[in-house]
């Protein structure tokens, strides 16, 4: 029973809201939260926009939503955590209820909720011990028998025993009757059936077998002249961005353009800009995914970013972006011409651990890569995890390493890592058919119904052959 009505009638309204939404649905009386995640986002937010964040993994962020459509609120969630979000949808009376439980919780010093008809695996390996109830005294004799009273429900009765580290695991967020608790309600996969494995990895030499598309960035070319610097100057508005490029022009330096961060990291890899000046709000990828990108690696570490954004919150939250993503500078807009130029030659006067050989880096890179197919051939699994996960260091750019990830992770069951590694590979290269193949199969396997719809579609357009176009439109249909 919840929220009065039946748990049975509260999972029938879910799976149909499911099914509505094509997002997987969560059944937040079967969780377990580390309330220290709330941090991530203000009671407010989650009160006005009904969300709760459930898991926080790396850079990966899992909440409940009552509303997982509303885009505003997804980017929103991504640019105040600096993490990609994966929604969930659940009831809003619910959802509600467990924000106020929650965070009344964390006010009183606790630091799990722990969820009803959570399953006792997730509230063991959270480290979370529910006390068991007190043994009642023996009435005095000639006494009249004392009333029952009902035990306090269990979210309330939790106490940690320790600090845990993980608590609900990314396996438990699963569609239900695979691995893991069952706290995903299942709707497409019992209707499209079985999924079968990923792609076996292909040959360190595939050259990308269905890239329908050429990237916006093979087709440009700069005009060498002398020593000026390159800059990449990336903005979906196209008044700033020729704004932008006319000043820096005038000031002498060559420039290349991108309208979103797709084709911006395509230019990135192919022309090693000096400088990038950079919009936080960009369509199919994020700005601050960008610079969370180039950050701290061997081959695009050094190129200083410039920062710009519509969305400012004081020079605390400036100095945090700038620290946590290697940023030169963050500026606001509407934006000074002047402070725009000023942190340009501020950040290219700037000494920088330019690398001397880039070229050195993608031998590096390309070794890692057949270093990990070796090791996968052979059975190691995690020594060739090991070695990708190195050739993505070295060059976060090379598409290819990040697809063979992907497939190692979902060989491996590690279903988001696959994820979110297949998706950096479509970032890089977005019509690659074996990866959007791959990436429509984990979505589908995943409970998120739209975006299997989405990668499938994709796929349709990207496919070599009739044949394998057939087979994509009968997924679809099945899904539809």
């Amino acid at each position: 029973m919840a929220d009065g009505k039946p748990a049975g009638e509260d999972l029938a309204a879910l799976k149909t809201l499911s099914e509505q939404t094509g997002v997987p649905g969560i059944d937040l009386h079967q969780v377990c939260i580390r309330l220290a995640d709330l941090d991530l986002v203000p009671r407010e937010i989650c009160e006005q926009r009904a969300v709760l964040p459930v898991l926080v993994k790396n850079d990966r962020i899992f909440v409940a939503m009552a509303s997982p459509s509303d885009r505003s609120t997804l980017q929103e969630l991504e640019f105040a955590t600096g993490r990609r979000v994966f929604p969930y949808v659940a009831l809003r009376a619910t959802l509600l209820r467990v924000v106020g439980e929650c965070f009344d919780l964390k006010a009183q010093g606790r630091r799990h909720y722990v969820g009803p008809n959570c399953p006792p695996e997730i509230i063991q390996r959270a480290g979370v011990s529910v006390p068991p109830p007190a043994e009642p005294k023996a009435p005095a004799p000639g006494s009249p028998p004392a009333p029952r009273r009902a035990l306090p429900p269990p979210q309330r009765a939790a106490a940690p025993s320790r600090e845990a580290g993980g608590l609900m695991s990314e396996d438990s967020l699963r569609p239900a009757g695979t691995r893991g608790a069952a706290v995903i309600v299942d709707y497409a996969i019992g209707k499209v059936g079985g999924l079968p494995s990923p792609d076996v990895f292909v040959e360190a030499t595939h050259d990308g077998v269905g890239d329908a598309s050429v990237a916006p960035a093979d087709d440009v070319e700069l005009e060498v002249d002398g020593e000026a610097p390159v800059i990449l100057v990336v903005d979906d508005e196209p008044d700033v961005r020729r704004l932008l490029v006319r000043v820096l022009q005038d000031r002498g330096y060559r420039t290349l353009e991108a309208d979103n961060g797709e084709t911006a990291l395509q230019m990135v890899g192919k022309h090693l800009p000096d400088l990038v000046v950079l919009d936080a709000m960009l369509p199919k990828v994020h700005g601050f995914d960008i610079a969370r990108r180039l950050r701290d690696t061997e081959r695009y570490g050094h190129i200083p970013i410039v920062m710009v954004s519509a969305v400012y919150r004081g020079w605390r939250f400036a100095e945090d972006v700038k620290a946590n993503y290697g940023v030169s500078a963050y500026l606001e807009k509407p934006f000074k011409v002047q402070d725009v130029v000023a942190a340009v030659e501020t950040a290219l006067t700037t000494p920088s651990n330019r690398s001397a050989d880039p070229d050195a880096l993608s031998d590096a890179a390309e070794k890692c890569l057949r270093a990990g197919i070796l090791a996968y051939k052979a059975g190691n699994y995690e020594e060739a995890a090991g070695h990708l996960r190195a050739g993505t260091s070295t060059d976060p750019l090379a598409f290819r390493i990040h697809f063979q990830l992907g497939l190692l992770y979902a060989k491996t069951g590690q279903l988001y890592d696959a994820i979110q590694s297949l998706e950096t590979a479509l970032g890089i290269r977005s019509s690659y058919f074996p990866a959007l193949k791959n990436l429509a199969f984990l979505y589908q396997n995943a409970g998120f119904r739209n975006k299997a719809i989405e990668m499938w579609e994709r796929s349709l357009a990207a496919a070599p052959d009739d044949a394998t176009r057939e087979s994509i439109k009968r997924q679809l249909l099945a899904l539809l």
